[in-house]
């Protein structure tokens, strides 16, 4: 009996090439004098992250420790050699001095050549490469300036206000209230991003199914498995997901949201309408008539507010097209929705948990608003208040937005140290900066586990690294909205405060647990505190 077999070793020769596919770097590191990683097929060294066996914060604590003394040492995000940099003279030299070899991210959904009307991730800000960056970054730069932060500061202002006022009401009612905080300042910063990046007014807290609202957080719910499995295959077959119009936010919110924004702007242009937001900003972006304004030196910022690079302030005639301008609102949407509520729901914890701190920002409050006589808060005034700068420095340190930063070599690089560590850092290799190991370094930042303010007084600020502190990045590639956060941040925990104080609840975890895998820096019981008013 004459026996096929063409089939089964088709078969074979599939599965041959498929794991050649997945492990063809796998000894990568082994021509580089540093240690790296153990690695497996398609895992990589990030397996625990992947099989959600350890958060991202606890993974790249753990990498860090594995290596102390180490300067840099490899490992494998699934098929990709990644560099991690610990010392901070070499982050400092890779994500400033030498940025032209680290120009971009990791490319995530940045199918920016091509044309397919659901792809928009990819040509958002944070997923621009090389020259294209560079355009969109001098072209939005000059939206992000202090000065237009005060331009914007009442539509802040006046959600915080609202915010403060429903939970004021709500407790009138039916007395002191428990929360869950991540609910609570998701809502408000929902209200923020509807008003200053869409053009539109939506009351998240009298009404909680707006359609703003759901589809929002629809959009932002990255802890599916159907996420994890368009990122991994993102990362390994790109331009096939690219020709199939697959992106990171599902089709049926980036139409809804394209709609939104594309008729706030032909309206506003039919109508000869000019409101003080990001949609105007963006207007003249699109007309490519938005430029940068002189600042005041003197201007005081937070501590944690990034500076712009000589890139930023480059004069550009780029006019944006339909569809780059609703990807700036999409990744605003993202940045904004997510840092700000994380940043808050982690400082309303500190707060409750440290209530001396607590009872020292509320003095500052007090002090603040009578000086003010009992008006509305200002952005100027909310720049004075130091006390409150610290709290949430010392927030974004103990909790950074991002445990880790990504840059992707773009040309070879020679990494060349006093101490005969000489090799080559190869184009398409990735480098992460360990954010979360950083910040929680005794090294830098002595009894790290310890929520201290202080750290970030004016007499001890001098002492920090800026490189061993990076909760909005480092380099010209930071985040471009570090000054609009900070506003929202301290804006509505300035109202907060005034009507209410942050109690712990039996529901308080201590210290929470955070949700395992790649994705959002979030307990996973929430963080849940009551509201008491201020007798």
């Amino acid at each position: 009996m004459e026996v096929n077999l063409a089939y089964p070793l088709a078969l074979v020769a599939i599965f041959v090439g498929i794991y050649f596919f997945l492990t063809k770097n796998n000894g990568y590191f082994h021509g580089k004098p540093i240690p790296s990683m153990s690695v497996k097929p398609l895992l990589g060294s990030t397996g625990p992250l992947y099989l959600r066996k350890l958060s991202f914060g606890d993974f790249v604590q753990f990498i860090y420790d594995k290596f102390r003394g180490v300067k840099i040492f490899g490992m494998y995000d699934l098929t990709t050699p990644v560099f991690v940099v610990r010392d901070l003279e070499l982050i400092k030299r890779m994500a400033v001095k030498d940025f032209e070899h680290f120009v971009d991210h990791v490319p995530l959904f940045s199918q920016t050549d091509c044309d397919h009307p659901n792809l928009l991730v990819g040509k958002s800000l944070f997923a621009l490469t090389g020259q294209k960056w560079k355009n969109m970054r001098a072209t939005l730069s000059p939206a992000f300036t202090g000065s237009k932060m005060r331009l914007m500061f009442d539509l802040i202002a006046e959600c915080s206000e609202n915010t403060a006022r429903h939970y004021r009401e709500e407790a009138h009612a039916k007395g002191p209230q428990e929360y869950e905080m991540k609910d609570v300042f998701s809502r408000f910063a929902t209200d923020v991003v509807a008003t200053c990046a869409f053009g539109i007014k939506v009351d998240t807290l009298k009404n909680p199914d707006n359609e703003f609202y759901v589809n929002g957080k629809k959009m932002m719910n990255f802890n599916r498995i159907s996420v994890l499995l368009r990122v991994i295959c993102s990362r390994i077959f790109p331009d096939l997901m690219a020709r199939m119009g697959i992106d990171l936010i599902d089709r049926e919110q980036n139409s809804y949201f394209s709609s939104l924004i594309l008729t706030a702007i032909r309206d506003r242009e039919a109508q000869g309408i000019v409101r003080q937001d990001m949609v105007n900003l963006l207007i003249q972006a699109k007309k490519g008539i938005l430029k940068h304004q002189q600042e005041n030196d003197d201007q005081q910022e937070g501590f944690a507010t990034v500076e712009e690079s000589d890139i930023g302030k480059a004069q550009t005639l780029k006019s944006l097209t339909d569809n780059e301008v609703v990807a700036q609102c999409l990744i605003f949407f993202l940045a904004g929705f997510d840092t700000v509520s994380t940043c808050l729901m982690f400082t309303a914890y500190e707060l409750a948990i440290n209530p001396n701190v607590q009872k020292k920002l509320y003095e500052e409050v007090l002090e603040t608003h009578a000086s003010l006589g009992e008006k509305s808060l200002t952005y100027d005034a909310m720049q004075k208040m130091k006390y409150l700068d610290m709290v949430v420095s010392e927030a974004l340190r103990l909790w950074p937005p991002a445990p880790s930063l990504d840059r992707l070599c773009v040309k070879d690089y020679l990494l060349d140290c006093d101490d005969d560590l000489k090799f080559t850092i190869d184009k398409g290799t990735v480098l992460w900066f360990p954010v979360q190991a950083l910040h929680h370094d005794p090294e830098y930042f002595p009894n790290p586990k310890l929520f201290d303010p202080e750290r970030f007084s004016e007499e001890r600020r001098s002492s920090i690294n800026p490189a061993a502190y990076m909760p909005f990045g480092i380099g010209p590639r930071n985040c471009i909205g570090s000054r609009f956060a900070l506003a929202e941040v301290k804006t509505i925990l300035y109202y907060m405060l005034l009507s209410f104080s942050f109690d712990r609840t039996d529901k308080t975890e201590v210290p929470p647990k955070i949700i395992k895998g790649f994705g959002d820096v979030i307990p996973e019981n929430g963080v849940h505190l009551q509201f008491r008013p201020r007798v």
